[in-house]
């Protein structure tokens, strides 16, 4: 194949050799960054527990791009791809939640990326287990990994998706409710297809935009 052509699979395009970086990906460097960011706490304690939403979903991203996430910058592990016609950004910031927004910051001012290119993942105790909510902006609300992001970026008008994890029962302390992990095959059936769900409405949202996201998943 000849350097100034392109292919396409599943949506992820290989593009000009002059653009080629990292390990076979190919980005173009012309183009606008759009984010993608799953919150989470790193560490194998924290892995597939309720807070870990946003890790769950970036990971079957990554999966599906066949993009691991072993590029470390802006205190997070990313991985740069070019989905369709734009250039992407994975991250898990590793900053452990509280401190989400630092990770958020630098990635922002680093790739030179618009407030609206950002799109973050993370659990919501006042949604139903595997519920999906999607908006195009809005406040941190209880949630601190966004409190910590809304106080370190240039406002909130930037889209998130929100999975439920389930209100916390009575007699739990939040802080053991959001580390605990799903524990019948029920919980963790719905919680896959909930995932599997939210990755779709990232590719969504970057193909067709935030409106287009909204109306699909907002009814699931």
């Amino acid at each position: 194949m000849k350097s100034n052509e392109t292919t396409a699979r599943g949506g992820i395009i290989s593009l000009p050799a002059k653009w080629r970086f990292g390990k076979g990906r190919t980005i173009p460097m012309e183009k606008e960054t759009w984010l993608v960011v799953g919150l989470g706490n790193p560490g194998t304690t924290y892995a597939h527990t309720r807070h870990n939403v946003g890790f769950d979903v970036t990971d079957i991203l990554s999966r599906r791009w066949n993009a691991p996430l072993t590029k470390k910058k802006c205190k997070g592990e990313l991985a740069e791809i070019a989905f369709e016609d734009k250039r992407v950004v994975l991250c898990q910031p590793q900053t452990f939640m509280n401190l989400s927004g630092e990770c958020v910051a630098e990635l922002l001012n680093w790739y030179k990326a618009p407030l609206e290119h950002l799109l973050i993942i993370y659990d919501d105790i006042d949604l139903p287990l595997s519920k999906l909510r999607v908006r195009k902006s809005g406040s941190a609300g209880t949630h601190n990994g966004m409190r910590s992001i809304v106080a370190n970026v240039p406002g909130q008008n930037f889209p998130r998706i929100r999975v439920g994890v389930g209100a916390k029962p009575e007699g739990w302390d939040l802080a053991d409710w959001v580390l605990s992990r799903y524990t019948t095959r029920e919980e963790q059936d719905a919680m896959h297809e909930a995932f599997e769900a939210a990755a779709d409405c990232v590719e969504t949202w970057l193909r067709k935009g935030i409106d287009e996201a909204m109306q699909q998943y907002n009814h699931k």
